[in-house]
């Protein structure tokens, strides 16, 4: 299968080695990946924070450049972020369609049909839970707001994990309870966000992992940011890096970036 990549802006710019991670697994799968030019930010963080009719264009610029690889032979657009797929699932459309931009909104959303967070593409559409991955760690899951509320990905992600060689998976309590990110959210009510990731932090280390994961780079750079200031030990490491992780190269970091083309 041919699939696109939406790499997403925050990753992109901050987080890099997931992007390259979600490429390698796919075509350890045997699929081919492509990375369309002209993709940027898909609007969420304006839509979440009030500024809806800015996002208009950033809708228009990511449409334009997902449908192009569409009509390249690409069945599939892949992102490994649970809530820029929500966005794009639950929220483009309707801005686009609030502002008059018709034509734009029904764009969007035959875009939105054939865009997937990684695990959802995995399980739903390849039909495939165990992608070879090994992983000797001890390792928490947190299911971020977003894939677990809005995208409802489930168990997806643990279904993935559960199937991955030398991975000791153990359970999160307070697993759905928000990390305190948010987006904006962490910068115009800090003391909140402090708080609610004290108490993920908490939870976190309760179960003495070598290692959350989340299928969000956003979520994961906040709680990864408040383990090292504490000294913990315990590291983030996004669920599309661990499953590209093989014995061969234990982690992603230190494989070859795939070959792909744009």
């Amino acid at each position: 299968m041919k699939v696109a990549l939406f790499a997403t802006c925050l990753v992109d710019t901050l987080t890099p080695q997931v992007a390259r991670a979600t490429a390698t697994l796919l075509q350890r799968l045997g699929h081919e990946v492509v990375v369309p030019p002209g993709q940027s930010c898909c609007g969420q963080m304006h839509v979440n924070t009030g500024y809806r009719r800015e996002a208009v264009p950033i809708v228009a610029n990511h449409v334009r450049a997902f449908a192009g690889a569409l009509s390249s032979g690409v069945e599939a657009i892949v992102a490994p972020s649970g809530s820029c797929v929500a966005s794009i699932h639950h929220q483009q459309a309707a801005v686009a369609r609030r502002a008059g931009e018709h034509q734009l909104a029904d764009d969007a959303a035959a875009l939105a049909e054939r865009t997937f967070e990684l695990s959802q593409f995995l399980v739903d559409v390849l039909g495939v839970t165990d992608v070879g991955a090994y992983y000797p760690h001890r390792v928490t899951y947190h299911p971020t707001c977003h894939s677990l509320r809005l995208l409802r990905v489930g168990d997806r992600p643990l279904q993935l994990l559960r199937a991955v060689r030398g991975l000791d998976l153990v359970e999160l309590p307070g697993a759905d309870q928000c990390c305190g990110f948010g987006g904006t959210f962490a910068v115009k009510n800090a003391d909140t966000s402090t708080a609610m990731l004290t108490d993920k932090m908490t939870d976190v280390l309760s179960t003495h992992a070598e290692v959350c994961t989340a299928g969000d780079a956003s979520c994961l750079l906040h709680i990864g940011g408040g383990l090292s200031r504490l000294r913990s030990g315990t590291r983030t490491v996004h669920l599309a890096e661990i499953l590209a992780s093989t014995e061969e190269a234990v982690t992603p970091q230190q494989s070859t970036t795939p070959a792909v083309t744009a």
